[in-house]
Parts: structure tokens; sequence; C-alpha cells
């Protein structure tokens, strides 16, 4: 039986995919804040085990190992580190500055660090294997307003890149995925999805599994979802000076 972490798993994107690799016939450990939403995915999915954890917490990366020994077995298929949040905010602003550029490095970086630090051995020891980072678009692109986020997913998106070149040779894949805008609870981005010209930006927490799951174990090293998200980022490289002069007109 294949086994699972899947974190930020009490909704949206999390949710769907431990609801999916249950369907599948995984074991799944499911991490989330809130006990009371993971008890309830549960209690809908056999297959599922609930993990109440704030990941940013020194001790957390700890008890989820714990839970990998004492709910699969001490064995660990796929990593999916999904957890994470975002708030918009100025550099200048009241809300912005350096608290909020280090208040999302944590939550957006160090903390999937640090889980993937700790369960690695048991990744190595599983092989074949795989790490799935859930980054972004502002991973790749930045946006005014979306610094600190930015900071962030342009950090999770380096690091993978060269944790994917150190864990190959011990047979642990390591996959990153790049939303764009994705519909899920409290983020329905109705602005984007009432025009033609905006609604391919905007995916579903299901279309974005479908991502995880092909660049999960002897998949992709990098998935875009929506697809044309692609273009974007490629083109952002290509043309820095145009993709720049017409930036500069979207601060707000």
């Amino acid at each position: 039986m294949r086994t699972a972490v899947v974190t930020g798993a009490s909704s949206g994107i999390g949710e769907a995919l431990a609801r999916r690799l249950d369907a599948d016939g995984w074991k799944v450990v499911a991490v989330a804040r809130r006990a009371e939403r993971l008890e309830e995915l549960a209690a809908a999915c056999a297959g599922v085990h609930p993990l109440a954890a704030d990941l940013t917490t020194e001790g957390a990366p700890g008890d989820v190992a714990q839970a990998v020994q004492d709910h699969l077995g001490g064995r660990l298929d796929l990593l999916v580190n999904n957890a994470g949040g975002a708030w918009r905010a100025l550099f200048s602003d009241t809300d912005g500055g350096f608290a909020q550029v280090r208040d999302l490095m944590e939550l957006n970086f160090y903390a999937p660090v640090r889980l993937t630090e700790a369960l690695l051995p048991v990744l190595r020891s599983s092989k074949p294997s795989a790490i799935v980072n859930v980054g972004s678009v502002a991973g790749r692109v930045a946006r005014a307003q979306s610094g600190a986020y930015n900071a962030a997913k342009f950090a999770l998106s380096g690091w993978t890149e060269a944790l994917r070149y150190e864990e190959a040779p011990n047979g642990v894949h390591v996959g990153l995925v790049l939303p764009g805008f994705v519909r899920t609870e409290g983020f329905s981005h109705e602005d984007l999805r009432a025009s033609a010209k905006t609604r391919w930006m905007v995916s579903t927490s299901d279309k974005v599994v479908d991502a995880i799951l092909r660049a999960g174990p002897g998949g992709r090293a990098e998935v875009a979802v929506p697809r044309p998200w692609a273009a974007v980022i490629t083109l952002r490289a290509l043309i820095p000076g145009i993709w720049l002069r017409a930036a500069s007109g979207m601060r707000r």
C-alpha cells in the first residue's frame, strides 16, 4: 500500500488531494491546524489519519515523523508540502515591511524545509519516493503588493530545484507545482472568472491535485496549472525588459 503525508489538508487543495489519494487506496497522514476539519475528513476517508499541528512550531516536524512511524508503518512514498498562506501589502504599508516578509517566509518556506528535513531519511529508505512542493506562479513572476509572498515562493522554487539534483541519486524525486489563481474556500476570484479574457487564469483544487500527481513519484519536475501559466513564466524569462515595462503599470 502506498503512503503519503499531505500538509494543509483541512481544506482546498490539500483536502482534495487527501480524498483523491484515499480513493486510490493510499494511506495518508493529513496535517493541518484545524483539528475539527481534519476529523471530518478522516471520518469520510478510511485511509486518512488526522494530525492537527502548526508546522511553524518547533516540535511539529518530529510529530509528523512519529505519525509516519505509527500510522504508515515507517514507510513514506510521497510528501506533499502544500500548507501555506498569503496576504497582500506594500512593503511600505504598516502591515507590510520586514514583519510580513518574516511571517510569510516562516509559513511558506521554512516550514516545508523543516518538515522535509525531518522526513528525508524515511523518504530515502522508501525509495523510489517523491517530494512535491506546492509553490506558485508567484515563485517565478512577481507583482506589487505581493513582495513577501513572492520572496517565500521564489525561495521555495530555488530550493526545490537544488534539492531535486541532490536527491535524484538517492531515489527521491522532487517535483514542483506552480498554480496560478485557484478557486478555493474563501478565494472565489469572481472578478477574474467573470471575464473571458481572464477566466483562463483561475483553476480548481482538483486540477491542482492532477498536477501534484503528475509531479509525484517518477513524474514531472515542474507543472504549471492552468497550463497557460507556463507561457507566462517563459515570457518573463525570455523578454524581461518588455515584461518589466508592462508590469510597472500594474502597481495596485
